[in-house]
């Protein structure tokens, strides 16, 4: 069952010990937190490696904190990505995050040298987790034999260095889940990406421990057993929930005809002020990310400021991010 109370917060360990929870939730609780001038939110996906914010990365990154995205994780999709990650959080310390890992569509670039240089970067504290790996028969841009075996090769990785595992998945959650419960003894906190499933695939993944990743394509999924549905019936407990804008892709169109009138009630000004100002089909950016926890909210019938402190909570422990 999804949790309504910060009690429940307080009592999840940051990283197996106690200490650090309760100063955690009381900062996130602090005086000016709920109140609607700003969330305190982690992005945990943000492509900002992508050469469309080659030109003004320090505008993005200024804009995204005030908005309240405190802290943002950019993903690695191939050796040399994850390289340039990393090296964006010796630029932003505190705030970015970095990831290591090679994409399904990257799978037929993996070498020799791959799992050493993944195996290195793992080793820098600004790396959070493996990834972004997984398995993508939507497009197949690898042979999917091919992507299976550097899933599994990155998923082994994860359970030997006991760190977070995103993945991405599409048309391939049998699969995926195949893979994931051969690990199932020594498996790390896993997150699946930027969720698009059914609520069937959702309950196999939480079944599995999973964290479920939530992006502005809830605005656009209406069929009957998506992403609005799973959170809807409350499939999806907030203590699993993680919020991304998967920037620049998945921009949360508040315009829509087909998102409902309850949604857009739900949305403050301020949000869709720096949605419409800043962003845009073709760039999305992380300061998009609170109507994204609004959107959520509405949709689980629950108040924004209590999925931004959940979800914030979650990153913190999912990652080990510092405070």
């Amino acid at each position: 069952m999804a949790s309504n109370s910060s009690d429940n917060i307080q009592e999840i360990s940051l990283d197996g010990h106690e200490p650090k929870s309760e100063s955690l939730a009381k900062s996130l609780q602090g005086d000016d937190f709920g109140v609607n001038e700003n969330y305190v939110i982690v992005d945990i996906g943000a492509n900002l490696t992508n050469k469309k914010f080659t030109r003004d990365l320090d505008s993005v990154v200024s804009r995204a904190q005030d908005a309240g995205v405190t802290k943002i994780i950019v993903p690695g999709t191939t050796v040399h990505s994850s390289k340039e990650a990393l090296r964006l959080t010796h630029l932003y310390p505190g705030v970015l995050y970095s990831t290591a890992g090679v994409h399904p569509h990257e799978a037929k670039t993996w070498g020799d040298d791959t799992l050493d240089e993944l195996r290195s970067l793992l080793q820098q504290q600004e790396v959070v987790a493996v990834g972004e790996c997984g398995l993508d028969f939507n497009r197949n841009f690898s042979p999917p034999e091919l992507q299976i075996q550097v899933f599994e090769k990155q998923v082994e990785l994860a359970c030997t260095l006991k760190k977070p595992l995103i993945v991405h998945e599409r048309d391939a959650h049998a699969e995926v889940l195949a893979v994931l419960r051969r690990h199932t003894a020594q498996l790390p906190a896993s997150v699946i990406h930027c969720f698009t499933g059914d609520a069937d695939t959702a309950k196999a993944y939480l079944q599995l421990g999973c964290y479920i990743g939530i992006t502005g394509y809830a605005w656009k999924d209406k069929s009957s057993e998506g992403v609005r549905q799973i959170l809807n019936d409350g499939i999806l407990p907030l203590d699993r929930l993680l919020v991304e804008t998967d920037a620049p892709f998945m921009y949360p169109n508040t315009r829509a005809s087909k998102l409902p009138q309850h949604v857009k009630q739900g949305l403050t000004q301020r949000s869709v002020t720096f949605l419409q100002r800043y962003c845009t089909f073709q760039r999305n950016e992380p300061c998009s990310l609170p109507v994204t926890v609004e959107m959520v909210a509405a949709y689980l019938k629950t108040k924004p400021e209590q999925v931004a402190l959940q979800s914030t909570f979650n990153a913190f422990k999912v990652f080990g991010l510092s405070s």
